[in-house]
């Protein structure tokens, strides 16, 4: 095994390292959600693998974090340059693993051309992973209905990261050879951290989750400043075409482009998030899933994103964002130009969601819910714009079913339900709850009326400074339940 860790004097010939702090998120940056049940204590692997990993980031730029003491044996790192050759790549990242961990710094606007999976043996795993899938298992039976994992599906083109070890692109790219079997770049397993900045990941394929990098329920990552490209998951009910996420992920100022969940029930075209995840300034663009959340779907885990964009991205529901069985909240951020079959800006089903500070104008829906579409959900909408979105059946701006709809300061305006029974081109509501303050439905185009707001076998209410005018045919006349404060 010894053997195996050496590498060539070019690959690990270190400089000084540079000692400028990169404003890390830390982990009190990380969602406030509940998380799922294993974790909700607050004490749990996710809370301690933060720390220890903010800790480590601290001692290797030279502090402490909050005046705690450091832990013995670890001193400044040096950051160690790696040439623009994929083999001392691979090299660098065995060692790393080999030392317990290391600060990389690829070669400036380098291509690192991979061209098959890196074989190795999981030595480090000790049946973690088959004890916490077998208690997954147990605690949500249907999962137990899925076909077996293949372990062969599980490949990475690099060393799959163990320890904490941070890779600085300095604009590099690594990419996939077109040719080559299919395999993702990271797999970040249990106790692993990794950090990864300034870099592009093209054309990552992967037969499993994550067509660029998975990050296990145990691991942790943080993505700075990457983008993520042409990347694809074939997994028949997972997806991440970018990345999973099943552990605890920080992406920063990144990009996704034109990746795909291609799989059966593929979900999360661009991200697919089944842990904690904090999103920050952050864009999704042409990516899609065949299932649900083209750019993002959070499944299961609890999402925070604030100031992005998701734009052009496609599913059958959530063209931009999907929330699933998950605690999702989404701040200061543009929803545009996005398709589904249902909610084709946002879906969201059996699941909270926080909306503030929106824009969702411009999405289509061939069937309900052109921005939004809820089902069985909590969704506050506050301090947004809904508009100049489209759907072929109800609810051209939002689709509510068995959901308790909150609309605060927020305005509905200019969207069209324009199927030949639609109806609702504002608002459609049935089966739930529908509560507007202080808001402005209006200038909204319905085939059948109401244009405005139409609810049905759902308590309602409107208060005295919220407006429901100029819908056409009808403002809230054609509702089967009356609505106090609108005319016609």
């Amino acid at each position: 095994m010894a053997g195996s860790l050496v590498v060539g004097a070019a690959g690990l010939t270190g400089v000084a390292a540079v000692a400028a702090d990169r404003d890390l998120p830390a982990a009190s940056d990380a969602p406030s959600l509940a998380l799922r049940a294993d974790d909700q204590s607050g004490t749990g692997r996710r809370g301690d693998a933060v720390e220890d990993r903010d800790h480590a980031r601290e001692e290797r730029r030279g502090g402490r974090p909050d005046d705690r003491p450091g832990r013995s044996g670890q001193g400044h790192r040096r950051e160690v340059p790696v040439p623009c050759d994929p083999a001392k790549l691979i090299s660098a990242l065995v060692r790393a693993n080999a030392e317990g961990g290391a600060d990389l710094r690829l070669a400036s606007k380098c291509t690192y051309e991979l061209t098959d999976a890196f074989q190795q043996p999981d030595d480090y795993d000790g049946g973690i992973r088959d004890a916490r899938e077998a208690a997954d298992s147990a605690e949500n039976p249907g999962d137990a209905e899925a076909p077996p994992r293949d372990p062969r599906h599980d490949r990475a083109g690099l060393p799959v990261i163990y320890h904490p070890i941070s890779i600085r692109g300095e604009g590099a790219t690594i990419v996939r050879d077109v040719r080559a079997e299919a395999f993702r770049f990271f797999t970040v397993r249990d106790g692993g951290e990794l950090t990864l900045s300034d870099v592009v990941l093209r054309n990552g394929l992967s037969a499993a989750e994550g067509g660029s990098i998975h990050v296990v329920h145990g691991a942790s990552a943080v993505v700075e400043r990457t983008t993520i490209v042409d990347s694809t998951s074939l997994s028949a009910e997972g997806g991440g075409g970018g990345i999973f996420n099943d552990g605890h992920l920080v992406v920063t100022g990144s990009t996704f482009v034109d990746n795909h969940a291609a799989g059966t029930a593929g979900k999360g075209g661009g991200l697919l998030n089944g842990g904690v995840l904090s999103l920050e300034n952050s864009q999704f663009r042409g990516n899609s899933a065949v299932a649900y959340g083209g750019g993002l779907a959070n499944y299961r885990g609890a999402a925070e994103v604030d100031s992005s964009t998701f734009a052009r991205n496609n599913a059958a529901q959530g063209g931009g964002v999907a929330s699933f069985s998950a605690r999702t909240r989404v701040a200061d951020t543009k929803v545009v130009g996005n398709t589904a079959r249902t909610g084709g800006g946002i879906a969201n089903s059996d699941a909270l969601i926080f909306l503030r500070g929106l824009e969702v104008r411009d999405n289509t829906a061939t069937g309900n819910g052109g921005g939004i579409s809820t089902f069985q959900g909590l969704i506050p909408v506050d301090d947004s714009v809904v508009s100049g979105n489209t759907a072929w059946g109800s609810g051209g701006g939002i689709h509510a079913q068995k959901s308790n709809l909150l609309v605060r300061r927020s305005e509905v305006e200019r969207n069209r339900a324009v199927g030949t029974a639609s109806m609702g081109g504002g608002v459609f509501a049935t089966l739930g709850q529908v509560s507007l303050y202080t808001s402005r439905v209006a200038a909204n185009v319905a085939t059948v009326k109401p244009g405005g707001l139409f609810v049905d076998k759902a308590r309602v209410r409107v208060d005295d400074e919220t407006d429901i005018i100029d819908n056409e045919p009808t403002n809230c006349e054609g509702s089967r339940v009356p609505v106090a404060n609108c005319f016609r």
